[in-house]
């Protein structure tokens, strides 16, 4: 029987791949990427203060930027290429045409398609770490940082988690899409980050209106649209578990959100649209671990728990305990990312479903991942706790990785450029740090109370002095 013409392998279609594969490994990847660009770079943009608009997108756009380069030069052999250690590769460029052609280390596509996908996840997880620093770090710092980080701290957890060489991928840590390779690594490099570069000024601590709430709102959109692809796409295939995958994140995120909107309503009497969008977030990030090899009652009770947990040591626990007050996390990445996170390894650990790693993993051994709760259903109590104890040992390794390597490179950078804005610059933000501004309106979120109105004749600000004739 003869294949359709578009079916025949050729040189641009080699029988090793597959086009509806590399089709969706693309599109997911670009998903992806829309998260960041714009999603992230707009919802920066958008929750700060007025003054501080322009130097938080674009703290984002850059590190978008800057990852893709260092990406191709080094990042992703460190992470996926030949193995140096057990938990790092040799680092090399992935720029020949003879490398990007061959087929992918995992998967039905080429290399090319695995780096462009790879590179999103990286990428995302330098601009989440910017979220705790926005309001203050000294851009410059900021350039040094994005390169540095990935080199050093991301590459790292990468290869031990992703890698098929990497030491917790060996041991059987399920990280199914990156909760502990991008956002327990987020949450916890930027709190650390944070710790280094200091406080916003006192005056944006006390008060950090956001400038724009339905700006905000549509970048938190495209990033939770975007998820279909953090999360669908890494079965590297298009496969019934991608599509389970998309269907738990989603079910998942939305629990979790509508759960931190009851919360804040039965506490605080509001229904807050940021505490929704945290909500959100935390759900999100809760499922990344488990999305595809969980059961569907399984992702509403992550949803619960990812809108209620994060939400307590948010709410109470941080008002709480010395270090947390003292480190200002502007964007609580601590909470949204570093404990929504951990819990949802910890959570994958107990709800991991053997049929469903069957399904995903693709392996002789898939009998090696058991959730707790199947474990004790199965009989088989012990590969439960030891998947528990697997997955808790990818949380402290992450955490410690982190924590030692940010705080080594903050260190380092301090030595260049002050890791810190001078006051002045605090101060006035954007327009001292960039010469723009986001906005040519008055103000930064406060109300302008006026007797006077320009529409009746009367100036509204009268201390502006008349422009001459010939002045535009």
């Amino acid at each position: 029987m003869k294949l359709p013409l578009n079916l025949i392998p050729d040189e641009a279609s080699p029988e090793w791949m597959n086009k509806g594969d590399n089709a969706w490994q693309l599109t997911a990847a670009t998903l992806v990427g829309l998260q960041s660009m714009p999603g992230l770079v707009i919802l920066y943009g958008s929750i700060v203060k007025k003054k501080w608009a322009v130097n938080s997108a674009f703290m984002a756009f850059y590190a978008f930027a800057m990852v893709l380069v260092c990406w191709v030069g080094w990042g992703y052999q460190m992470s996926f290429g030949e193995k140096l250690a057990p938990f790092i590769g040799k680092p090399n460029v992935a720029l020949d045409q003879g490398y990007l052609l061959k087929p992918a280390f995992l998967g039905y596509f080429p290399n090319a398609t695995m780096i462009y996908f790879q590179f999103v996840f990286a990428a995302i997880t330098l601009i989440l770490i910017a979220g705790a620093l926005l309001g203050r770090m000294n851009f410059r710092a900021w350039m040094l940082f994005v390169p540095l980080w990935l080199t050093f701290s991301y590459t790292v957890g990468a290869f031990s988690l992703w890698c098929p060489d990497g030491w917790l991928a060996k041991l059987g840590t399920i990280d199914y899409s990156g909760g502990y390779v991008i956002h327990l690594s987020s949450g916890v490099a930027g709190f650390t980050a944070a710790f280094w570069v200091g406080p916003r000024a006192s005056k944006d601590r006390e008060r950090f209106p956001p400038n724009n709430i339905l700006l905000m709102l549509a970048g938190a959109g495209l990033l939770w649209m975007g998820w279909t692809g953090f999360n669908g796409g890494d079965p590297y295939a298009v496969s019934t578990d991608a599509s389970l995958a998309v269907l738990n994140t989603h079910v998942c995120a939305a629990t979790s959100l509508l759960t931190w909107l009851m919360l804040d309503i039965i506490f605080f009497g509001k229904p807050s649209v940021i505490g929704a969008t945290q909500g959100m977030i935390t759900g999100l990030v809760c499922i990344t671990p488990a999305a595809g090899v969980v059961q569907g009652w399984a992702a509403i009770i992550m949803g619960v728990l990812s809108g209620s947990i994060p939400w307590y040591t948010m709410m109470v626990v941080h008002k709480n305990i010395w270090l947390l007050k003292q480190v200002d996390d502007t964007m609580a990445v601590f909470h949204t990312h570093a404990v929504a996170g951990s819990l949802g390894g910890i959570l994958t650990g107990f709800f991991a479903e053997p049929n469903l790693c069957r399904i995903f993993y693709l392996v002789p051994d898939y009998k090696h991942y058991i959730g707790l709760a199947y474990g004790l259903h199965t009989g088989r109590t012990t590969a439960g706790f030891r998947q528990m104890g697997v997955q808790i040992a990818g949380i402290v390794f992450v955490i410690t990785l982190n924590v030692i390597m940010t705080s080594l490179i903050c260190l380092f950078i301090r030595l260049i450029v002050p890791l810190r804005l001078a006051d002045d610059e605090l101060q006035t933000g954007d327009d001292a740090v960039h010469g723009e501004e986001a906005y040519a309106l008055w103000g930064d979120g406060e109300k302008f109370e006026s007797k006077h109105n320009s529409a009746f004749g009367m100036e509204e600000f009268p201390s502006v002095v008349p422009r001459t004739g010939g002045q535009v």
